[in-house]
């Protein structure tokens, strides 16, 4: 079983920065991928971005040029990955959540609240 901590979300203005931690129970370079993910009341929660084990980002086209997904290969910090937002937009607003893949299953942390105001 993996565990899944979301931290950094919080109440920005548009045009301003945020970036997201995801804390794993284990190292992120054993799961098979990560990812982070947004939902809003009333809609489906939508794909943000993800990473593979071999540290290849896919970002989704409504974030392309102002999100970056990595990982921290620091030896002391082997167990977090991080969502950097710039340019922040209202439509951004949304629960984040990270999400983990190992062994055929998807775990997920219990999210974090980004609000951007215009």
């Amino acid at each position: 079983q993996v565990q899944l901590v979301e931290s950094g979300g919080g109440l920005v203005q548009a045009g301003e920065s945020l970036r997201l931690s995801c804390a794993a129970s284990q190292s992120i370079f054993s799961l098979n991928a990560m990812g982070w993910y947004r939902q809003v009341p009333g809609k489906q929660r939508e794909l943000v971005a993800t990473i593979t084990s071999g540290g290849v980002p896919t970002l989704s086209d409504s974030v392309k040029g102002r999100f970056t997904i990595s990982r921290d290969s620091r030896d002391n910090a082997k167990n977090t990955m991080y969502l950097q937002m710039n340019s922040l937009k209202p439509e951004d607003t949304a629960v984040y959540y990270c999400n983990a893949r190992w062994r055929l299953h998807d775990y997920w942390g219990r999210g974090t609240q980004v609000t951007v105001s215009s």
